[in-house]
C-alpha cells in the first residue's frame, strides 16, 4: 500500500500546488493497452536518459487541436515548454472518450498514461487498509489533470478514478510523457541555471535557491520590434535575456522618446519596477527575434528575498545613469524599468 497523503508539487517550480489525501491517479486507455500487474522500478531520472525517441503524432482536427491547446495551457506541468515542445505535446496526446460509471484507472494498477480532462466529471477514490469501502477524496469537473506521479516515480496507481458522466480525456503515453515533459523540464533547469549563474546580482543566492528560481522561469519569444514592457503600465514581471537584444526607450517630461540602453544576452531587466511597486519607467522592445525567461511578481517576491537589498542599492546607480542621459533623475527609479 502506498501512501496516501501527498502534496502535489509543481515539477517546474518545486512549489506545493495543493495537498490532498492522495494525488496519483493515472489511467490507461481502453483498447490500447492490456492492464499489467504492479511492477516496481527506480524513479525516472531524465538526466540519465539519452534517448530522445521518435516523435509521436496522433492525428487531430483543427478544432480538437485548438481545444487541447486551451486545456493544457492552464496546467503547471506544461509551463516549462517552449512553442516547439508544446507542439510536440499536442501531437503526442490522443483522445479518449469515457462513459458514465467507467473506471478510468484503478488503484494498484501500473501507470501507463498521463491524462488531461477536456470535459466530464470524475470522482477519485482511495481504498485504505482496514476500511470496508474506498473513500472519495476529490473530484474533477471539466478541468484538471491526473496520473503523473505513477509515471514519474514508477509506483502503482494510488487511487481509482471513475467517470460520473460522459466525457473526453486527452492521454499521453508513459514514455512520451517522460521524454517531453520531464526531460524538457530538466534541460530547462540546466539552461536557466547557467544563465542565472552569470547574473552578478544572484551571486548571494545558494545553489538550491538558484535552482528554484530556474524552475520558476517561463520562456517567451518576441519578434523584432515587439513591445515587451510599456512605460506607465504596472510592473508584473522581471525578465532574463536568453537570446537576442532588448532596446529600452523612455519618454521624458518634454515628450521626447529616447533610447537609454540596450540589454544583451545574459542581461536582465524589470526588477526595480517590482521592488518599488511603481509603474514602468520606460518601455522595452525586442531587437530581432528575442527569447526571454520571465519571472512573475509572485515568484519574484518568494524567491529573490536574499537579493532584495542589493537590488535596492542599484536604484541609485540607475538614477545616475539617467542623469547623464536626461540631465535629471527626478521621479525616476528604474532605468531597467
Amino acid at each position: 500500500m502506498y501512501s496516501i497523503a501527498l502534496c502535489y508539487m509543481d515539477i517546474v517550480t518545486s512549489v506545493p500546488v495543493t495537498c490532498v489525501t492522495i494525488r496519483d491517479y493515472t489511467e490507461p486507455p481502453l483498447n490500447r493497452f492490456t492492464r499489467r500487474k504492479s511492477v516496481f522500478a527506480e524513479a525516472y531520472d531524465p538526466e540519465e536518459d539519452d534517448d530522445d525517441g521518435e516523435r509521436v503524432i496522433h492525428a487531430k482536427s483543427d478544432e480538437q487541436r485548438q481545444r487541447l491547446a486551451e486545456t493544457v495551457k492552464h496546467i503547471f506541468l506544461f509551463r516549462s515548454l517552449d512553442p516547439d515542445q508544446m507542439s510536440e505535446v499536442l501531437d503526442a496526446m490522443f483522445e479518449r472518450r469515457v462513459t458514465e460509471g467507467e473506471y478510468v484507472i484503478k488503484q494498484g494498477d501500473d501507470g501507463d498514461n498521463f491524462y488531461v480532462v477536456d470535459s466530464g466529471a470524475y470522482d477519485v477514490y482511495v481504498k485504505i487498509d482496514g476500511e470496508p469501502e474506498p473513500k472519495k477524496v476529490m473530484n474533477y469537473d471539466n478541468q484538471g489533470s491526473f496520473g503523473e506521479l505513477a509515471l514519474m516515480y514508477n509506483l502503482p496507481r494510488a487511487a481509482t478514478v471513475q467517470a460520473t458522466s460522459t466525457g473526453v480525456l486527452w492521454a499521453m503515453e508513459r514514455q512520451t510523457f517522460r521524454r517531453i515533459l520531464l526531460k524538457s523540464a530538466c534541460k530547462k533547469r540546466k539552461l536557466y541555471m547557467d544563465l542565472l549563474e552569470k547574473v552578478p546580482m544572484l551571486k548571494s543566492l545558494e545553489r538550491y535557491e538558484r535552482m528554484n528560481l530556474a524552475d520558476a522561469l517561463v520562456p517567451r519569444m518576441f519578434e523584432d520590434n515587439e513591445l515587451i514592457i510599456k512605460q506607465g503600465e504596472p510592473a508584473e514581471s522581471m525578465f532574463f535575456l536568453e537570446d537576442g537584444n532588448v532596446r529600452i526607450n523612455m519618454v521624458n517630461s518634454n515628450n521626447e522618446n529616447k533610447e537609454i540602453s540596450r540589454i544583451t544576452n545574459g542581461g536582465y531587466f524589470g526588477e526595480l519596477g517590482l521592488i518599488t511597486n511603481k509603474p514602468r519607467a520606460a518601455s522595452a522592445y525586442a531587437v530581432g527575434k528575442t527569447r526571454l525567461a520571465v519571472l512573475d511578481v509572485d515568484a519574484f517576491e518568494r524567491l529573490l528575498g536574499p537579493c532584495m537589498d542589493l537590488m535596492k542599492r542599484n536604484i541609485e546607480n540607475y538614477e545616475n545613469e539617467l542623469l547623464k542621459i536626461f540631465g535629471t533623475k527626478a521621479n525616476i527609479s528604474d532605468i531597467r524599468i
